[in-house]
């Protein structure tokens, strides 16, 4: 490159430098700047810097290894080659007898426990059942204790009015009612015919007042021998309301107003 082309373009002194990768990234940025503005001068410099560079491989004479450098490059191969065969995974080894009965075993185990374990829980659960009836059948003779109290007292109090509930149908026993004004009504009887099919016998309260609808309350079957038991604590007429009591054959659940004829009867005189 000659003095006068220097001077024409100064880029044209760092394209050698820029093939050869010598330019620092300041002097390398200028340049890539000046050659996309597109300077013709520099690009074809480039491409002759490019072309001369490309030719310097062919100008270093042909040499061959000495045999002292490939006998060290063949070793150092076998080298590589056996460090490869090192590293590879070894076999998987056979798993011993012993240690799969002992896999059975554990499996056994937690079976067994699993087993046991749903035992206990159903033995628990029928326990607690079982503590739930007895629960039930306790409350329940609380309960039927403490009828037999009220109806004690009723049937006992001199307070109490006795009502004889005379029958309307021929050969039917009478029933007996005896009512307290504060501890309720008691009505009782044995050998009463039991209705049919799903019949019920149903209580009724007449009142006083002219014109005045049967009043609606319990209602009932006989037992199996006839006997027949009923407790009302507490009735819906108060008894110096109250006229007669009746009880009428009624469809099972009872009625709102009688369907049939009253089968018994008594009239109250309070006291």
């Amino acid at each position: 490159m000659s003095s006068s082309d220097i001077t024409r373009d100064p880029f044209l002194v760092l394209i050698e430098a820029y093939v050869l990768g010598a330019l620092d990234v300041d002097e390398r940025a200028l340049l890539e700047a000046h050659l996309v503005a597109g300077c013709a001068e520099c690009a074809r410099s480039l491409e002759e810097a490019r072309t001369a560079v490309s030719q310097l491989a062919y100008l270093a004479p042909e040499a061959q290894p000495s045999r002292l450098l490939r006998v060290r490059l063949l070793k150092a191969v076998r080298e590589e080659a056996g460090t490869s065969k090192a590293a590879a995974p070894a076999p998987a080894k056979t798993i011993p007898l012993w240690l799969w009965a002992g896999v059975a075993a554990a499996l056994l185990l937690a079976l067994f426990n699993l087993h046991e374990a749903q035992s206990t829980r159903e033995a628990i659960r029928q326990a607690q059942a079982s503590l739930d009836e007895q629960i039930q059948l306790q409350k329940k003779s609380a309960q039927d204790l403490l009828a037999a109290r009220r109806e004690a007292l009723i049937l006992t109090n001199p307070k109490s009015v006795r009502i004889a509930m005379a029958a309307d149908l021929t050969g039917v026993p009478a029933l007996q009612a005896t009512w307290h004004t504060s501890l309720g009504l008691v009505i009782s009887g044995d050998k009463l015919p039991v209705p049919g099919g799903k019949r019920t016998l149903q209580l009724w309260f007449v009142p006083k007042a002219a014109g005045a609808k049967p009043i609606p309350s319990w209602n009932v079957r006989p037992e199996s021998d006839g006997r027949f038991h009923l407790l009302v604590e507490e009735p819906p007429e108060k008894q110096g309301n109250t006229k007669l009591l009746a009880i009428t054959e009624e469809p099972e659940g009872g009625s709102q107003q009688p369907t049939t004829r009253p089968i018994w009867t008594g009239a109250v005189q309070s006291q």
